[in-house]
């Protein structure tokens, strides 16, 4: 059951998908047409998941899903990942790979190996104050209060000492 992103409760579980490079704006609308026809569909046991989603900085996917009404379970979470892996064939794009970090460059989201980027804050081309985006959030309540951090306020900090 597809609903509005920002009328999901804070306790929803959230899954974020970075992507390796920018999507274009047809991509991005041709996405969108994928997930709303995706969410529309997605059961856990042939029961309705009340779920909605959002598309950030060209470059993130962001599912977030109710699990008041209806909790995910191992097929529903294995069909969102099978999803995600039929767009990274779709759009020759990485979604699924954790080893890599995006950050802020002023207006520009950067995405670098998690390897670059410690050699990056070891040479102070990245700050403390550098903002990172930390997909480890596992629900909406985190996804906006610490999402979008600093680096020295994510696990990005271990770098910097």
């Amino acid at each position: 059951m597809l609903v509005a992103f920002n009328t999901l409760p804070d306790n929803a579980r959230v899954w974020i998908y970075q992507a390796n490079r920018s999507f274009t704006e047809d991509e991005i609308a041709e996405i969108k047409t994928k997930l709303d026809a995706f969410i529309t569909q997605w059961t856990a046991h042939g029961a309705a998941l009340r779920s909605g989603y959002d598309i950030r900085y060209k470059r993130f996917i962001i599912l977030a899903l109710d699990q008041q009404l209806n909790q995910a379970t191992g097929c529903s979470i294995d069909a969102s990942v099978h999803f995600i892996q039929q767009l990274e064939k779709e759009y020759n794009v990485d979604l699924m790979d954790k080893m890599n970090v995006s950050f802020k460059q002023g207006e520009f989201v950067a995405y670098k190996p998690l390897v670059e980027f410690k050699k990056m804050a070891k040479n102070r081309s990245v700050s403390p104050n550098t903002i990172v985006f930390n997909n480890l959030v596992t629900n909406l309540a985190e996804y906006k209060s610490s999402w979008e951090v600093p680096a020295k306020e994510s696990w990005h900090s271990r770098f910097l000492k």
